[in-house]
C-alpha cells in the first residue's frame, strides 16, 4: 500500500513507524526540514519538505499513486485542505485527518465531512479518543488498559498480576473449569519484555500483564479474580483544562453526577472559559506543579489525580507531588516514549500513551478484509482486532479445535446477534459473527486473509 503522511511530529512519526515496519511504501511531508530529516533517517520512509497541503508537494510524494492520505499536522485546516487537494486533484482512495478543534465535530454538523461536502473518509480527533481512554481507566480501576469493542459489549482488560493473584500457576484450561459462568478468555500476556500468545495448557506468573477479552459486564468480575478489587474513584483531580481535561470533566458531569471533580489550569484565560462551561466541577487556576494549590483542591483527599496537561514533565512531576501529598492513586498522559519506560519507577501509578490510541484508529483503516476495529498493544507487538466473518471465510462452520489456525493468534470472544459468545473448542463461526481475537504483529496479515471479502461474496 502507498501511504502518504502529512505531519512528521509524534503522531506522525508513530504511524509513519508502524506502517513502514509492515513493508508499506510510506512518504511523509513537513515544513520542518529537521523532522524531514529525523524521520529519513531513522524509518524507511521518503521525505518531503513543504506544505501538506500544496500540490506540487503532494505531485512530488506521489500522490496520483497513493492508496491513503494521512493528514495529521497540527492544524485542522490544512490537515482539512490537504484531503481535499487528495480529493479533487489526484483522486486518493481513502483520505484520513487529524481534527482537534472540538466545534468541527459537534453533532448538528455530521455531515460536513462527507464525500459531498469536504471529502473526508475519516476523522481522528486524537483529544476525545484519549478522553475516552481516560473515562474507561477510571470506570476501571485495577485495569491498566481497556478498549471496547463490538458496539461496546466486549471488552478487553489488561490486568497485572500482582503478587496476591489467585490465579497465577493455573492452567487457563483450568480456570475456564472453575469459572464456567465467567464470559472472559486470556488472549495474551506480556513477559519479561514479550508478548505471548498463550495455548489452554499455559499459565499466568506473578508480574504478568495479561490481556483479557470479556462480556463487559464481567469486566469487574474479571478484575476481582484476578486480585483487583479497587474502589472506583468518586474524588478525582484533574491537572490540565486542555481539550481533554475539558472533554473528561464534562462528560462526568453529564455521566457521573455522583462523582466530585477539580480541575486545575495554569492559564487563567482557559481556566474562567472552562469554568464557564462547567456546572459542578470546581476549577482552580495556578500550576500542577504548585504544592498550595494541590492543597487547596483538598489532594489529601483525591482517590484519583489525572494529569492532563500537554507537558510530560509537569504531569509526571504534578502526579509524584500529589503522591507526596496524599492522593489514593495517578493516572498521567505521557507522549514521550523514553518517560513511558521509567513511569513506573519515578512513581506513576498509571500512565496513558495517546500515540497509541491515534496509530490504532489510523490501523483500522489500513487493515483489509472485513476488520471493524483494532487496538495495538505493547508499542506494537501485537493488535486485539474485531473482525466480521463471511459466508466465505475458511473460519465459518468448523469447530474451533478444528481450525488450523497460524500460531499467534488466539480468540477470545464471538458476537452474534447482539450478544456475547464466549469460544470454546466445540464452538463453531457462523457467517456474520464479530470475532475478536489478539494476534501478535507477524500473524495480522493471516487474519487479513481469514477475514478477507472473496470474489464469491459478491
Amino acid at each position: 500500500m502507498k501511504v502518504i503522511i502529512c505531519g512528521a511530529g509524534q503522531v506522525g512519526y508513530g504511524i509513519a513507524e508502524r506502517l513502514s515496519r509492515e513493508n508499506n511504501d510510506v512518504s511523509v511531508i513537513d515544513t520542518s526540514a529537521a523532522l524531514i530529516a529525523y524521520i529519513t533517517e531513522t524509518l524507511d520512509v521518503r521525505g518531503y519538505v513543504g506544505h501538506g497541503a500544496h500540490p506540487d508537494v503532494l505531485a512530488k510524494a506521489g500522490a496520483d499513486q497513493a492508496d491513503m492520505l494521512i493528514a495529521v499536522t497540527l492544524y485542522d485546516e490544512v490537515n482539512i485542505v490537504a484531503c481535499e487537494v487528495a480529493h479533487a486533484i489526484f483522486n486518493v482512495p481513502t483520505k484520513v485527518a487529524r481534527i482537534r478543534a472540538q466545534s468541527y465535530l459537534a453533532p448538528e454538523y455530521s455531515d460536513l465531512f462527507s464525500r459531498e461536502n469536504v471529502p473526508i473518509d475519516v476523522t481522528i480527533s486524537p483529544e476525545i479518543e484519549v478522553g475516552r481512554l481516560v473515562l474507561r481507566r477510571i470506570s476501571f480501576p485495577g485495569a491498566t488498559d481497556v478498549v471496547r469493542f463490538a458496539d461496546d459489549r466486549i471488552a478487553m482488560v489488561a490486568i497485572e498480576c500482582m503478587e496476591d493473584c489467585p490465579v497465577v500457576d493455573t492452567p487457563l484450561q483450568q480456570l475456564s473449569e472453575l469459572f464456567p459462568d465467567l464470559h472472559a478468555t486470556v488472549t495474551g500476556i506480556f513477559r519479561d519484555g514479550k508478548l505471548i500468545v498463550p495455548h489452554s495448557s499455559d499459565q499466568l506468573k506473578t508480574g504478568d500483564l495479561a490481556y483479557v477479552v470479556c462480556d463487559r459486564d464481567h469486566a469487574r468480575r474479571t478484575l476481582a479474580l484476578f486480585g483487583h478489587e479497587e474502589q472506583e474513584a468518586r474524588r478525582i483531580i484533574i491537572l490540565g483544562a486542555g481539550n481533554i481535561g475539558y472533554f473528561v470533566a464534562r462528560t462526568i458531569e453529564e455521566q457521573q453526577p455522583r462523582m466530585r471533580v477539580k480541575l486545575v489550569e495554569s492559564d487563567r484565560d482557559r481556566a474562567v472559559l472552562v469554568a464557564d462551561k462547567l456546572n459542578s466541577t470546581v476549577v482552580l487556576h495556578g500550576s500542577a506543579m504548585d504544592q498550595r494549590i494541590l492543597a487547596q483542591a483538598d489532594v489529601q483527599e483525591a482517590d484519583l489525580v489525572v494529569a492532563l496537561t500537554n507537558n510530560d514533565q509537569i504531569n509526571i512531576l504534578g502526579s509524584m507531588l500529589a503522591r507526596r501529598l496524599g492522593a489514593k492513586s495517578t493516572l498521567v498522559l505521557i507522549n514521550e516514549p523514553a518517560y513511558q519506560d521509567f513511569a513506573g519507577a519515578a512513581g506513576v501509578d498509571a500512565y496513558i500513551n495517546p500515540r497509541a490510541v491515534t496509530i490504532s484508529r489510523v490501523l483500522q483503516h489500513v487493515r483489509k478484509g472485513r476488520i471493524r476495529s483494532v487496538y495495538a498493544v505493547q508499542n506494537g507487538m501485537a493488535e486485539v482486532i474485531e473482525a466480521e466473518a463471511l459466508e466465505t471465510s475458511p473460519l465459518v462452520g468448523k469447530a474451533l479445535r478444528e481450525l488450523e489456525l497460524p500460531e499467534g493468534i488466539r480468540i477470545g470472544a464471538l458476537y452474534r446477534d447482539k450478544a456475547y459468545v464466549r469460544p470454546d473448542g466445540n464452538t463453531r463461526i457462523k457467517a456474520k459473527d464479530r470475532v475478536v481475537l489478539l494476534a501478535a504483529a507477524e500473524t495480522v496479515r493471516d487474519v487479513e486473509q481469514l477475514f478477507r471479502v472473496s470474489i464469491q461474496y459478491f
